[in-house]
C-alpha cells in the first residue's frame, strides 16, 4: 500500500439531532461569456468558503442538503451549484453527435464545445459574484477534474483540494468498468417515471455495494433532477468535455496547496487508478481509499467525507 493510504470501512451509525443550518434560496449568478449558475448556499457567510462542483450530468441537489448541512456545522461557509448545462444554469446549444463521443473515446481528436478550463472558469465568475478571492474546493468525478483544473489554472485562489472519485485525465488510468459504457450511450426515454427506473438501475450498478442507498432516497433524488430540468444534450457536452481533456499529471506536480483524494476500492465508474494517479501527482496530498464504496456519495459515510474535508482544509 502507498506511503498515507489509508483504508476504511464506516459503519453507518444514529445522528444526533443538530441545530437547523441557514440556507439561501436557489439564486442565479453571472459568471461571464454569456454563462449563468445558479447556486445555492449554506451556513455562516463568515465561515471557510467551501465550493462544491457535482460531476458529469449532476445538479447541485446531488449534494445531499444533509451533506452541506455537516459541513456547514463543521465551519464552511457552503456553496453548491449547477454547472453549464445542468439543471438550472445555462443551458447550451451546441450539437454534439454520439459518433463524436466514440471517436473521442477513441482518442481520435475531437473539437469540443466547451472543456474543463471553461468549467473551472465558470467556477471562478462564481466565487467572484459571491466577492470570494479564494475558496477550499471539492469535486465529485467530472467535478473533480473541474477542481484540479482550477488548482494548476490558478493556485492562489484555491486554499486546498479535495477531489472524490476522478481521475487525471490520463487515458490509462480511471477507466470505467465496460458493464458502465451501454449504460453512459444509452439514449434517454422520454418521461419522468422512466427516468426515474433508468436512474434507479444505474445507481444500483455503480453506487457502493457496501453502503447502499435505500430506493426511496434514489427515487426522491431522481425526481427532484427530473423536476429542475433534465438536459440529456447537455450530459453528452459535458461527457465529450469529459473526454478530450488533457492529462494534468505533470502540472498537478506543482501544484503546493493541502490536498485529499478520496476513491472508492468498488467504484465501476472511473477506476480507483485515477485516485491513486491523482494523489500520487499532487506533492503531499492524502489518499483515502474506503473499502466498498462505490461511485455516490453514501450517508454512512457523510462523516468521513465531512471530517477528510476539514482535516485537509485545516492544513491550509
Amino acid at each position: 500500500m502507498p506511503p498515507g493510504t489509508r483504508r476504511t470501512r464506516t459503519a453507518a451509525s444514529e445522528t444526533p439531532v443538530q441545530a437547523t443550518v441557514p440556507a439561501s434560496e436557489e439564486l442565479v449568478a453571472p459568471v461571464g461569456r454569456g454563462i449563468e449558475l445558479c447556486y445555492q448556499t449554506f451556513g455562516d457567510p463568515d465561515g471557510d468558503p467551501l465550493l462544491l462542483v457535482m460531476g458529469l450530468g449532476g445538479p447541485m441537489t446531488w449534494w445531499d442538503t444533509e451533506l452541506c448541512e455537516a459541513l456547514a456545522r463543521a465551519g464552511f461557509f457552503v456553496v453548491r451549484y449547477d454547472n453549464r448545462d445542468t439543471g438550472r444554469s445555462t443551458i447550451l446549444d451546441a450539437r454534439v453527435s454520439r459518433a463524436m463521443l466514440v471517436r473521442a473515446f477513441a482518442g481520435v481528436r475531437v473539437r469540443a464545445p466547451y472543456g474543463m478550463a471553461d468549467l473551472a472558469d465558470d467556477a471562478f465568475g462564481l466565487l467572484d459574484h459571491l466577492g470570494l478571492d479564494s475558496a477550499h474546493v471539492v469535486g465529485v468525478s467530472m467535478g473533480g477534474m473541474v477542481v484540479q483544473t482550477m488548482a494548476v489554472a490558478h493556485p492562489e485562489r484555491v486554499r486546498s483540494l479535495t477531489s472524490i472519485m476522478s481521475t487525471t485525465g490520463k487515458r490509462t488510468v480511471g477507466w470505467q468498468d465496460p458493464v458502465v459504457l451501454p449504460r453512459l450511450l444509452a439514449p434517454t426515454k422520454p418521461g419522468r417515471e422512466a427516468y426515474v427506473a433508468s436512474n434507479l438501475a444505474f445507481t444500483r450498478l455503480t453506487g457502493s455495494p457496501a453502503y447502499p442507498d435505500t430506493e426511496e432516497r434514489i427515487r426522491e433524488r431522481a425526481e427532484t433532477t427530473y423536476d429542475r430540468g433534465l438536459h440529456p444534450a447537455g450530459t453528452v457536452r459535458q461527457m465529450l468535455a469529459v473526454l478530450t481533456q488533457p492529462n494534468r499529471g505533470s502540472r498537478l506536480r506543482g501544484v503546493r496547496v493541502p490536498a485529499l483524494v478520496v476513491h472508492g476500492l468498488a467504484d465501476k465508474m472511473v477506476h480507483v487508478s485515477g485516485g491513486r494517479a491523482t494523489a500520487a501527482a499532487i506533492p503531499g496530498a492524502e489518499l483515502l481509499l474506503i473499502d466498498g464504496m462505490g461511485h455516490d456519495l453514501p450517508v454512512a459515510l457523510f462523516e468521513t467525507f465531512v471530517a477528510g474535508i476539514r482535516r485537509t482544509a485545516d492544513r491550509a
